[in-house]
């Protein structure tokens, strides 16, 4: 099975990740952070290197790096820790579920009011429309740095400026950015969130929460930390105050092998490989002319969405899945960018390449999309 499914979670993972989780299962079996003896040290030890490399990568300081367990459990906390007493906040019209339905659920529980704001393919234009939803009770832009459906790049620079023009938090979702685009804090980026097992090729089971500490957050979950055991109310430091129970030690010293990884490729040789394979691949595909290609002028990630002519997406993947091709079909948990894109009905197919895909493979997956 060829995965071009990247998009969803990067597979294979390179050869350093599965080393690393091997040793982490086989050396590093302590509790971090829970004992002075020296499984405990040993295993905090490695923890704590990781969060150092997750904190330069996103140019924070270290204890602002917090683990989660995925980029939704990570967008939950950014969320309802800035909103849960209320307020009103924007998002915008590509939004993946991970934001719309957290924010949704406090428009239901917690009085918070949104608006959504339309992202058009002129950045200054977008930025126009976000900036015209601002309001006096306006607390929050939640954002992503580009799209999970067609790639495209969202304006994330203009709006950190907008944001931090107007004193409102700007949380950004990375989750398909991190590992292509350098994407940071310096972006003007207050809470950055992102999943570790897609661009930064980590295991499954973990993600990034990572602030410049400027909006302290409310906790939405509470328990041991492993510090400041006598208190009743969790710690007020980070990342302490975020990351409550025992951490997925194994799954984190796999994504620092990843983040090692992604830093000695290059962000530009990453990009630059799978972008390559996005070209070519629509310049296969686009010799049949029922075949429509979701991409404008924008800048874009090396996503690819795509339907032939009037086929279900799922039915195209499905059967691509069975010749030995991993695309996925559907709406992406990402409606609102389907109402954009006007795909609702059918969905969409996405290719996303990583850079472990060959041109062979694509080439022969073409192939197969020209014979349906």
């Amino acid at each position: 099975m060829i995965n071009f499914d990247n998009s969803a979670t990067s597979f294979p993972k390179p050869a350093a990740v599965r080393a690393a989780v091997s040793e982490a299962v086989t050396k590093y079996g302590g509790n971090p952070g829970r004992s002075g003896h020296l499984l405990s040290m040993q295993a905090a030890a490695k923890v704590y290197e990781v969060r150092r490399q997750a904190a330069e990568m996103f140019a924070a300081e270290t204890e602002n790096a917090a683990f989660t367990a995925n980029a939704t459990f990570a967008l939950n906390m950014a969320i309802k820790g800035i909103m849960q007493y209320g307020g009103h906040m924007i998002i915008s019209s590509y939004e993946h579920n991970a934001v719309l339905r957290p924010v949704y659920a406090l428009s239901q529980t917690r009085g918070v009011e949104f608006s959504i704001a339309e992202i058009t393919d002129n950045d200054e234009e977008s930025v126009q429309n976000i900036k015209a939803l601002i309001r006096p009770d306006t607390k929050c832009i939640c954002c992503m740095a580009a799209s999970n459906v067609t790639g495209r790049i969202l304006p994330y620079r203009l709006i950190g400026e907008l944001a931090r023009e107007r004193g409102l938090c700007f949380i950004c979702d990375c989750s398909q950015g991190a590992g292509v685009i350098p994407v940071s804090l310096a972006d003007g980026i207050n809470i950055l969130c992102t999943s570790g097992h897609k661009g930064l090729y980590g295991p499954a089971g973990t993600g990034l929460l990572i602030t410049d500490g400027r909006f302290p957050l409310s906790t939405i979950i509470e328990g041991g930390t492993g510090s400041m055991s006598m208190l009743p109310e969790q710690p007020a430091d980070m990342p302490e105050r975020l990351e409550s129970g025992t951490l997925n030690t194994v799954g984190i010293i796999g994504l620092g092998a990843g983040l090692s990884f992604v830093r000695n490729k290059g962000l530009d040789t990453i990009r630059q490989h799978e972008e390559m394979l996005c070209e070519r691949f629509i310049s296969l595909i686009s010799r049949r002319e029922d075949i429509r290609v979701y991409r404008s002028g924008c800048n874009h990630l090396p996503i690819v969405a795509f339907n032939v002519g009037d086929i279900s997406s799922h039915e195209v993947s499905q059967r691509l899945s069975d010749r030995g091709y991993a695309l996925r079909g559907g709406l992406h948990c990402a409606a609102l960018a389907h109402k954009t894109l006007g795909t609702v009905e059918q969905g969409v197919v996405r290719f996303s390449p990583s850079v472990f895909n060959s041109v062979r493979q694509f080439e022969s997956l073409a192939a197969e999309i020209l014979r349906l």
